[in-house]
């Protein structure tokens, strides 16, 4: 089974309170990935960054006091160009997300248990490059060690161009496949 991973494709990460240009120059060919991901047969999951009205008072909110994907607004919404590929994103408190982990491990171990190959690659495409998509590649690669992860740079944008690039330099490190074309 190959499994898509769409990270924190939000408002708020390509045009609202943390957007940046290089999201939103991304967006085309996040687009195209996801209609190509599932053209080829490809389990699609969308994560969404997730936070509450308490934003501020949590230890994110006082590293990073820009309120961002509080839930039920706007910005926390995925952007409207994906909305009808993303019906049930995992919502996460956090960068990376252990319930996304988890459910991949466990449809690995179901999918071996009726003799089929399990989660085989796992691809993940999104923002930040340097934070939520770091973060999730490694978890994804804790949970299940012996599945390729790849990420693709080309769909991904960082902070900052450098913070991607450093991003993608330390996943390489730690045995994830870095495609750089989009």
């Amino acid at each position: 089974m190959d499994v898509l991973v769409v990270v924190d494709m939000q408002n708020d990460f390509v045009s609202g309170a943390l957007g940046t240009q290089e999201a939103a120059d991304i967006v085309p060919y996040v687009v195209g990935r996801v209609v190509d991901g599932l053209n080829r047969g490809e389990t699609v999951f969308f994560t969404r960054d997730t936070h509450e009205a308490d934003y501020l008072s949590t230890q994110e909110g006082k590293k990073l006091p820009v309120p961002h994907c509080i839930r039920g607004t706007e910005g926390w919404e995925i952007i409207p160009q994906l909305q009808e590929y993303a019906a049930h994103p995992i919502d996460k408190p956090t960068f990376g997300s252990r319930y996304l982990g988890a459910l991949l491990k466990a449809q690995d171990e179901d999918l071996r248990k009726q003799g089929q190959p399990g989660v085989e690659k796992v691809t993940l495409i999104g923002v930040c490059t340097d934070i939520c998509v770091l973060s999730n590649a490694l978890l994804v690669k804790a949970f299940l060690p012996e599945a390729e992860i790849v990420v693709e740079a080309g769909c991904c944008a960082g902070v900052t161009p450098q913070a991607h690039c450093t991003a993608l330099e330390a996943m390489k490190a730690c045995q994830i496949t870095v495609v750089q074309e989009a």
